[in-house]
């Protein structure tokens, strides 16, 4: 099924189905009146949930209002947890190479992760508002899930079976203030501001075979300004599932349900070299940082800018049969009014 949360006044917004074309909405406050409020009686409200998600999907509901994405907040407005890993170890590379660092080994057995602000999320057709481009502007289009309760401890296995929905990602970033927090040893803060996701979250099962070994096996598609940005395979490349990035983040303590754990950057080799942007006939990239990267090991310097005001970024993915799973991230860079 697939889940969204519209914006109504309040902090958390309503929560409500949506229908499997994204064409029709409904919200359902005799079941839960939030995303969080399902997630936290799961068991109890998905079935129910599921039920009228097959009336909507089917023409049969009688409540349902047009959907429209413009009115949708992220689905869970704010969390209890948000963590972002790393799982494209290619992305990570590229960057230590262009700045002529090596990589440790364990990069590839132990997932890098960093707990981002979960207090409250961008909608995703906020716009993104800063007041200086000298920050470096990026977008970042991930994947992302929403979990069930996890314990402490649990394998790989049991946190995959309370992976309860999936939903894309606009991780922000402000590349000019990661070099001076990192260099503190602290990790991120200032450099990692509100992130967005997309307007609607969507079960497992809806994915089809397209969710496999815990990876999303379809292109994540980017475009700035209109111009496909990248479109690389999110099920390719990615060197820890969700499962394996769950057990991670669970490993010393327990996980609440409604809790984000982030795919990071979703990155393609591409033939083993550093890769070709979408205009040059690749797959591109998923943040323009990664595009700098390439432009730097092979020109030996950036042309590519961070993104400036009025700059648009959108962020989908789409289904075989060429149809939006998710809707899309669209937002402008602005300066604050």
């Amino acid at each position: 099924m697939k889940l969204a949360t519209l914006k109504d006044g309040s902090r958390d917004g309503a929560l409500a189905l949506v229908s499997r074309d994204l064409s029709r909405a409904l919200v359902v406050p005799e079941i839960a009146r939030t995303l969080q409020a399902a997630l936290d009686a799961w068991d109890a409200t998905a079935p129910r949930l599921e039920q009228l998600y097959a009336q909507l999907s089917g023409g049969e509901a009688t409540r349902d209002v047009a959907f429209d994405s413009r009115l949708a907040h992220s689905p869970l407005p704010r969390a209890y947890q948000w963590a972002d890993g790393s799982a494209y170890v290619n992305h990570v590379e590229l960057v230590r190479q262009a700045r002529g660092a090596t990589m440790p080994e364990e990069f590839w057995t132990d997932p890098l992760m960093y707990q981002g602000g979960s207090d409250g999320f961008l909608a995703p057709m906020d716009d993104i508002v800063f007041p200086d481009e000298a920050w470096g502007i990026d977008f970042e289009a991930e994947v992302a899930v929403i979990t069930g309760d996890v314990p402490m401890g649990a394998t790989p296995h049991m946190a995959g079976s309370q992976v309860r929905l999936l939903m894309l990602v606009n991780d922000v970033s402000l590349r000019n203030l990661i070099p001076a927090e990192l260099g503190k040893g602290f990790g991120f803060f200032q450099s990692k501001p509100a992130s967005s996701f997309s307007p609607v979250a969507v079960t497992p099962d809806e994915l089809g075979g397209a969710w496999r070994d815990g990876k999303l096996h379809l292109p994540l598609i980017s475009h700035l300004n209109g111009a496909l940005f990248g479109h690389p395979d999110a099920g390719v490349d990615m060197t820890f599932s969700f499962p394996q990035l769950i057990a991670h983040a669970a490993k010393t303590r327990a996980l609440t349900a409604g809790t984000i754990i982030g795919s990071g950057t979703v990155s393609n080799k591409q033939g083993g070299g550093p890769g070709r942007p979408a205009a040059g006939g690749g797959v591109g990239y998923s943040c323009i940082a990664e595009q700098r990267t390439v432009e730097t090991i092979l020109a030996g310097k950036p042309s590519t800018p961070f993104l400036r005001f009025g700059d648009r970024v959108r962020i989908e993915m789409l289904d075989d049969s060429g149809h939006s799973i998710f809707g899309a991230i669209e937002q402008t860079v602005r300066k604050p009014s």
